[in-house]
């Protein structure tokens, strides 16, 4: 075939646009950002509460196991689980740009 509809070569993997296979530094900075915006939430939810008298189970369990962005080994911080994956672990590069993209629409 001619022109626009010519097949992409399989040798350069079919695909135009690539994802890379690590985070760049200003979406590892997002990404370190969207993390300590979670810690604020939950330390504005638990202020609250205590302020009423009041507990939450989910919240007391989400403090003791979960960490902070500052306690987070970066291994922690920027792969995920999983069981598929060759050393179980996945970059989250691949997902970072669609959070990125709909923040940004905000």
């Amino acid at each position: 075939m001619l022109g626009i509809f010519k097949p992409t070569s399989p040798l350069s993997g079919g695909v135009l646009w690539k994802i890379p296979w690590r985070l760049s530094a200003p979406q590892k900075a997002r990404h370190r950002q969207r993390l300590r915006r979670v810690d604020a939430v939950v330390d504005v939810v638990a202020r609250a509460l205590e302020r009423q008298g009041m507990g939450a189970k989910a919240l007391a369990l989400w403090q003791a196991v979960m960490p902070r962005e500052e306690e987070m080994l970066p291994r922690d911080k920027y792969t995920i689980f999983d069981r598929k994956e060759k050393r179980y672990r996945k970059g989250i590069h691949s997902g970072v740009a669609k959070v990125d993209a709909l923040e940004s629409e905000d």
